[in-house]
């Protein structure tokens, strides 16, 4: 049977392409749609907006939105007679009285229930009114209040439609609902560097639909997202999409609150449907009686789903962050709720929010993300967040905000170009003080320098409200305002209060008797809170248009003190903040800002970071001459903040938090001075900054230039920065949303390993890959590892710990992530251990485990023999669903070990294979090297039956050859190494240990033929002062003194295309540098020696015998 949507839809397609557009025309014209029903209901006209691009399908989904279905097929008749197509009128059902309160919901309504398809009779008070009756009622109220708003501006003429100036949210399913305190400003910067992640977004229309397209009973939704975000313009906008018809359509009363509103009420009594009235105005049509009869069919029903409800309600709960009241969730019901009976607003929210009280309404709260917690989860069915603008929002706001094309894509140009604002553009109410900023200049200050910093913004900002304000009040009266508002922005932001009272107005010089006039003067700054009646003990709520705000003029305050009376308000604050009446002493600007940093750096969650960089901003003569009113016109002496740049680069240099040195370097760039932003900068473009011993400054200034970065970080590569536990530290804030760490080489121990966890076990944790190879974690490092790997929150698949000296000891804790039910892990390298038989039995017992789900496991050179292979053949049968890939290469199966692998493996990697790999450590790679004479400069001396080479002064009666390096005092050996291969040097002087392929140059200019000067070879250069790598002419510093000792190690993996150097002394193997490559043929050892040096091959076979060799 064909559904009424689809006949509409049917009939319009039936239509010529003109006749559809007149048909669309008559929609939008409110004359013809008052009157297109003879005798019947009148009907508003569609929006020209929503029609424009519409097609056949879109235009009946509006008609259906605004009108319901039995209306959209009575304006459908009465255009299509309008326009000649009696037809198709007649091809349209009838309305009959049986057929009509079927086509009153669309069926797509989420409601299924009976009482969906029938009109519900409220029978008090006489006569008897259906329930659509007092939702119209509602909706139109409604509508009026929420049809036009305003940003910032409460004069009802510069009201602007919603419609025309909202821009859609980013709204996501789900939201960290952790507390977090730091400022929202530092959050938002944060979630600007994370990487672009799937997310499931959600229509502000959906914000009750689960986002996984399955039908779930939802009740409560909880919404966060930081101050300024756009939570409140989301509820208007959702609840003016309802009151004009356009969503939400099965919902049948709506009630909107705000906890600003119910602070005022605190210890007072209500019913609920008084309780309505005294906070909602619109629902004045709806008398008490018929809303108690509404309350108690559904307390009394004794259902508790939305969807099967008689009447559906929801209730809003908008600025959870904002209340004030007492809610214990933890206190026992004693007794059935009656919901007509008075009790305290504290009980009727907690009643409301546990579900005890109308259990099968719906509820909405919204909160800033710190204020989430008041709220137990339990309590709450979905929740999302509001993200504010994405990257085409913003561009979009701008759009809508100016009407001259030229002037939106300057601005949004201009705000692309300036890191931090087009950051802070992610918060909606940014954007507009943006807006109203630059509006401002492109129209009365042509060819002026847009402000690029946030001081210089907000500055403008101001100057811009006092223009406005002089014009109607002149400049006294406009600097008292100015002056006043600052110091209670000051005062309660020291407080931490970001809502006020007539008692805090009082203590700034603010006559309350012009309270009023502060906020309709100030309305972009300044504003007081919607309501009736103030409230009888704290008097009228105030507040600041959003936090920034506050914090600026609060800095302006300060700046101002200093200005007019070389009074320190911080030293006030600091010293003697219990005391209002305390002191002031003359000072200088630089003990000023010394005091406001200290401050700053004493608050751990950052809360006057912001403050701290409007002061400092608010020093340069640029900004003051734009508030010359206010700060007068005697130019500040330079030499002021010269001391403050170099008292915040001392602070910089006591090796501070990541996120303290951040917001210093911002200091710097508010003050322009950018000059350890810039040395850093040098360092990264000449992309030499991993040989660079960096000094906690610079530490912080590269953190800095990382952080502010576009680039999203998905790869942390710690050798490109600095390979060293100190650098892993600092890093780690700065690649914490990376999915691949590769750290192998970097010389970590186990307190670097421990300092992995807290990023590996974090809830916001994307580590995918992990390469820790070749370091020395010992026991501690693996067992904090290996925990961090069962923990549900760690989402490593591929670990890589080869050759980092592990012994059998460390196979029982990974051995119990392999049969972890929360371990992500799906391939692990621990090739290059002395892990042995006993060590891979342990593992195959996680291998058994049917929680275990590694796909590949690679055990290289680790000592395993029959019996091992018999373990690990054991497992395979036990479990055989997973493991795909084996790697045993380098150890002893023999014929009877490796048969049944391969019964269980479709191609398990045994060879190469034999006794010969039963050894310790690296050592049993070793083979007999020779040096080719035939390469050899006729500079160059060999002894020692070729395994020795010394730079002499005298040439040497060489023949010629092809094979001869003639401009350069190098040689290579005899063998061309493929596989693995490890060879020991020792080194006297100034010698260049490294490896090329056969084609390297003989001759020529030194860069073709030199080892590592070209990309066919790669070499260590030993002195004795320090060591360097070379490869195509790129130069690294290893920060490790040859100390005493001069030999010097290579181990060459060729399949793994890796070639690794070691510093070797009696008791110890450090890393020390290894490259990286891709090799497509044998590569041939070689070396260069200066004057008078030397380098001897070292023969390994008797002491290999005599001791182990493993790397650390």
């Amino acid at each position: 049977m064909t559904s009424l949507k689809e006949t509409l839809w049917l009939t319009l397609e039936d239509l010529r392409a003109e006749e559809f557009k007149q048909l669309k025309w008559h929609l939008q014209q409110a004359d013809i749609m008052h009157t297109i029903v003879p005798h019947g209901e009148a009907y508003r006209a569609i929006p020209t907006t929503r029609l424009e691009k519409a097609d056949r399908q879109d235009t009946v989904d509006q008609m259906v939105q605004i009108y319901n279905l039995r209306g959209a097929l009575e304006v459908t008749r009465g255009v299509l007679i309008k326009i000649n197509r009696n037809d198709l009128v007649q091809q349209l059902p009838n309305i009959t009285a049986t057929s009509k309160a079927a086509w009153e919901v669309d069926v797509g309504d989420v409601g299924i229930s009976s009482e969906n398809r029938r009109d519900l009779m409220v029978p008090v008070p006489k006569p008897p009114q259906p329930i659509t009756s007092y939702q119209k009622m509602l909706q139109s109220n409604l509508q009026n209040r929420f049809i036009c708003v305003h940003e910032g501006l409460s004069d009802m003429e510069d009201k602007k439609l919603l419609d025309d100036i909202y821009t859609e949210l980013y709204i996501t399913d789900g939201g960290n609902m952790q507390i977090n305190r730091q400022h929202e400003v530092r959050q938002i910067e944060m979630a600007a560097r994370q990487p672009a992640k799937i997310e499931i977004s959600v229509k502000p229309s959906d914000i009750f639909k689960h986002p996984s397209g399955k039908y779930r009973p939802i009740r409560t939704v909880l919404t966060n997202g930081i101050a300024g975000i756009g939570k409140t313009f989301l509820v208007q906008k959702f609840i003016l999409d309802w009151a004009e018809g356009r969503n939400n359509q099965d919902v049948h009363l709506i009630f909107p609150f705000t906890f600003r509103q119910l602070n005022l009420l605190k210890g007072k009594r209500f019913c609920l449907a008084k309780l309505i009235h005294k906070c909602i105005r619109e629902t004045k049509d709806i008398t008490e009686d018929a809303l108690n009869y509404i309350f108690t069919t559904l307390q009394t029903s004794g259902n508790t789903n939305y969807d099967k409800s008689k009447f559906k309600l929801l209730f809003v709960l908008d600025g959870l962050d904002e209340n004030r009241l007492q809610l214990d969730f933890t206190a026992k019901e004693t007794k059935v709720l009656d919901v007509t009976k008075s009790t305290g607003v504290e009980g009727l929210l907690m009643n409301l929010i546990k579900g005890t009280l109308l259990p099968s309404s719906r509820l909405w709260i919204t909160t800033r993300p710190a204020a989430a917690n008041q709220i137990s989860l339990e309590l709450v069915d979905m929740v999302s967040e509001v993200r504010g603008f994405t990257d085409p929002q913003k561009e979009e706001y701008f759009t809508k905000k100016f009407s001259h094309h030229g002037h939106a894509d300057r601005i949004i140009s201009h705000i692309r170009a300036s890191r931090s604002l087009y950051i802070m553009c992610y918060i909606p109410v940014f954007c507009w003080i943006t807006a109203t900023v630059l509006q401002d200049v492109l129209q009365t200050s042509e060819g002026v320098e847009l402000p690029k910093t946030l001081t210089e913004m907000y500055t403008e900002f101001l100057a811009f409200q006092m223009k406005q304000t002089k014009e109607k009040y002149g400049t006294k009266k406009c600097i008292r305002y100015i002056e006043s508002l600052a110091k209670l922005a000051f005062h309660q932001l020291d407080k931490g209060n970001i809502i006020f009272y007539e008692e805090d107005l009082k203590h700034s010089g603010i006559d309350l008797s012009e309270a009023s006039m502060y906020s309709g003067v100030f309305t972009q700054i300044f504003k007081r809170e919607r309501w009736r009646k103030k409230d009888k003990e704290k008097g009228r709520m105030f507040s600041f248009v959003h936090l920034s705000i506050q914090e600026f003029l609060a800095a302006f305050y300060v700046q101002l003190s200093l200005v007019n009376g070389s009074k320190n308000v911080m030293a006030e604050s600091q010293a003697v903040s219990r005391n209002l009446g305390g002191f002031f002493c003359k000072t200088s600007a630089t003990e000023v800002h010394r005091s406001a940093i200290d401050k700053a750096l004493a608050s751990p969650e950052g809360h006057l970071d912001l403050f701290l960089r409007f002061l400092l901003g608010l020093s340069l003569q640029t900004n003051k001459d734009l508030l010359a009113d206010l700060l007068g016109r005697k130019p500040m002496s330079p030499s002021s903040n010269q001391e403050t740049i170099q008292y915040i680069k001392e602070k910089i240099e006591q090796d501070l938090s990541p996120e303290r040195s951040i917001n210093l370097f911002h200091c710097l760039n508010e003050l322009n001075d950018h000059s350890l932003v810039e040395d850093i900068q040098d360092y990264i473009s000449s992309g030499c900054i991993f040989q660079r011993y960096l000094t906690p400054a610079q530490w912080s200034g590269l953190v800095f230039i990382l952080l502010s970065s576009e680039k999203k970080h998905d790869v942390f590569d710690l050798k490109k920065y600095s390979a060293s536990h100190g650098g892993l530290l600092r890093l780690l804030p700065v690649f914490q949303d990376s999915t691949t760490y590769l750290l192998s080489g970097c010389n970590l121990s186990d307190t670097s390993f421990k300092a992995l966890v807290s990023v590996l076990t974090s809830e916001q944790s994307k580590v995918r890959e992990l390469d820790l190879s070749s370091n020395n974690p010992d026991d501690v490092g693996v067992t904090a590892l290996s925990a961090a790997l069962e923990n549900p929150c760690c989402r490593v698949e591929s670990l890589r710990l080869s050759a980092c000296n592990l012994s059998e000891g460390n196979c029982d804790s990974l051995a119990s992530v392999l049969g972890s039910g929360s371990s992500n892990l799906r391939e692990l390298d621990l090739g290059d251990n002395n892990l042995q038989d006993s060590g891979v039995k342990l593992l195959a017992a996680g291998l058994e485990s049917p929680h275990c789900t590694l796909e590949s496991l690679r055990l290289s050179g680790c000592l395993v023999t029959e019996e091992g292979c018999a373990s690990l053949a054991s497992a395979l049968s036990s479990n055989p669903s997973h493991l795909r890939e084996l790697d045993l290469s380098y150890n002893h199966p023999g014929v009877s070990g490796a048969a049944p692998l391969s019964a269980g493996l479709d191609d398990p990697r045994v060879d190469p294979s034999g006794v010969c790999w039963l050894k310790s450590g690296l050592r049993k790679y070793a083979g007999e090297l020779t040096l080719d004479l035939n390469t050899a400069h006729r500079d160059l001396v060999l002894s020692d039956g070729n395994r020795s080479v010394t730079k002499g002064d005298d040439e040497q009666p060489y023949p010629d050859g092809p094979e001869r390096f003639c401009d350069v005092f190098q040689l290579l050996c005899r063998e061309g190494l493929t596989g693995r291969r490890y060879w020991e040097v020792e080194w006297k002087g100034r010698v260049w240990i490294g490896a090329a392929y056969s084609g390297i140059s003989r001759s020529g200019k030194a860069v073709h033929c030199l080892l590592g000067g070209n990309e066919k070879s790669w070499c260590l250069e030993c002195t004795d002062d320090a060591y360097y790598s070379w490869h195509n002419k790129s130069i690294t510093s290893i920060w490790f003194h040859p100390l005493d000792t001069t030999r010097v190690a290579a181990y060459l993996d060729w399949p793994a295309g890796t070639l690794s150097f070691y510093r070797l002394s009696s008791d110890t193997v450090t890393h020390l540098y290894t490259f990286y490559s891709t090799f497509d043929e044998p590569v041939y050892p070689g070396f260069w020696i200066g004057l008078n040096c030397s380098a001897t091959l070292c023969q390994m076979e008797e002491e290999a015998e005599e001791e182990e060799l493993s790397p650390v």
